[in-house]
């Protein structure tokens, strides 16, 4: 029955792919989250809220398009907890990784893509047993249809034994302005582990300050050993929004939105499930350019199930906030939302607050500074059901420093803190803390397309 959950993962990058790519007309419509377009062809922004993409992570000297940029990246890490719950005692180890890189990002008039694709090799000095080989791709994509249509999308798929092992891991976490269900909730600190997390988007300008437009998403989480995340178990939502949004001035815009989401959990013996239908309200401000806020909020219906328990019905207020900025050499992003939702390895239905925290700095030509930071806590609605847990809460961040060498050749060094506080789950009940020291040494190359 799992295997069937990976079509609805999938399904974005199907679509994506589909995309023709080389029509030509004028400017594309697609912008960062939180950008500004010019005001020429009077096209409407779509705020954050209802966007489903996430924030630029770096200032705007360092972001540019048409280039095809590939290198390798050789890491060494020391970290005080790499077994967690599986363990009667912790385990500190030493681990060594090389992270080959290839990224396209190429702008026509109507597309603008953007694929990397990274594949990883970690050995560990004391626990080789867990050396493992790690897969990450990801695909963004814009396209205009037409003058007032534009089509995006997103995909992401990740293969890991170890969620802090990324490179440039400060800036590795995107921060999003609207609400979604997490893809992990509690951080196993080393055991195997495949996501993938699928966004597809269409938006219609029908009227000089008038836009409509839908959404539908996709998450997947499965832990092929189970026996290395006691208490944790595998999971999968879809989802899908539309919105109507109305520009009040050329800051100001105000709308509406539906969302509906489809949350699976798989225990042993047992199957959850969580249903939830929210209608939002949302206000977008655009300060400048490159500086939005963004606010909403409405009622949230759930619905709750797991065979033969009763089924749980509740409704709850939702609310969200994010705030994004991008300068000339220096990026931030922040986030904060409080909604009903289940999965991200835990059972039955929670009411989550989650904050979120990313920032970049470009100190000079050659020093440059990344720092992000995650709060969340669940409890839980549905105490009733089977292997349910109390809920908890989990903080975690990463600090660090990048220092350029030479044109290709660049050195980074970081911290990262975690910490998790979940009652029943033995994974973390035992060792909740764990800290990881990592630095990095990289090759990288950019050849421009089409020049």
């Amino acid at each position: 029955m799992k295997s069937g959950l990976l079509i609805p993962a999938c399904l974005s990058m199907v679509l994506l792919t589909a995309l023709p790519l080389g029509s030509q007309v004028d400017n594309a419509g697609a912008q960062p989250a939180g950008a500004d377009t010019t005001a020429t062809d009077n096209r409407m922004l779509t705020p954050p809220t209802v966007s489903g993409e996430s924030y630029p992570v770096a200032g705007i000297e360092s972001e540019r398009s048409n280039y095809l940029r590939y290198g390798l990246t050789f890491s060494a890490a020391y970290s005080d907890n790499v077994l967690g719950g599986i363990s009667t005692n912790p385990v500190s180890d030493i681990s060594y990784s090389v992270w080959p890189t290839i990224a396209l990002d190429e702008t026509t008039p109507r597309l603008h893509s953007v694929l990397t694709y990274s594949p990883g090799f970690t050995y560990y000095q004391r626990t080789s047993a867990r050396n493992e080989a790690d897969q990450n791709a990801a695909l963004n994509i814009q396209y205009r249809l037409s003058q007032h249509v534009t089509v995006s999308g997103q995909d992401s798929f990740q293969k890991s034994s170890n969620l802090f092992n990324q490179p440039d891991l400060a800036l590795s976490t995107p921060v999003s302005g609207s609400a979604q269900a997490p893809t992990v909730a509690v951080v196993a600190p080393l055991a195997d582990r495949l996501s993938n997390t699928g966004n597809v988007g269409i938006t219609y300008q029908f009227g000089s300050n008038s836009m409509a437009g839908a959404n539908g998403t996709s998450t997947y989480l499965h832990y092929p050993n189970p026996a290395e995340v006691p208490g944790l178990y595998d999971s999968s939502s879809v989802g899908g929004s539309a919105f109507y949004n109305h520009r009040l001035s050329k800051k100001h815009y105000l709308g509406v939105k539906y969302q509906y989401s489809r949350v699976l959990a798989y225990p042993v013996g047992a199957q959850s499930e969580v249903q939830t239908h929210t209608v939002f309200g949302f206000y977008t401000i655009y300060f400048k350019p490159t500086l939005s806020l963004s606010l909403s909020g409405g009622p949230q219906h759930s619905e709750a199930t797991q065979t033969p328990m009763p089924v749980s019905r509740s409704w709850s207020p939702a609310a969200t906030a994010s705030l994004g900025w991008q300068g000339q050499h220096t990026s931030f992003a922040a986030s904060y939302s409080r909604i009903v939702n289940g999965g991200g390895g835990l059972v039955g239905a929670f009411h989550s607050n989650s904050a979120n925290g990313l920032a970049s700095w470009q100190l000079s030509r050659k020093w440059n500074v990344g720092a992000s930071a995650n709060y969340r806590i669940y409890k839980t609605m549905t105490p009733f059901f089977l292997l349910s847990t109390p809920g908890g809460h989990t903080v975690s961040g990463t600090a660090s420093v990048e220092r350029l060498i030479s044109e290709h050749l660049s050195v980074q060094a970081g911290y990262t803190r975690l910490h998790q506080s979940y009652n029943g789950i033995a994974l973390v009940s035992t060792f909740p803390d764990a800290n990881r020291e990592f630095i990095s040494i990289s090759y990288q190359f950019a050849r421009p397309l089409g020049r």
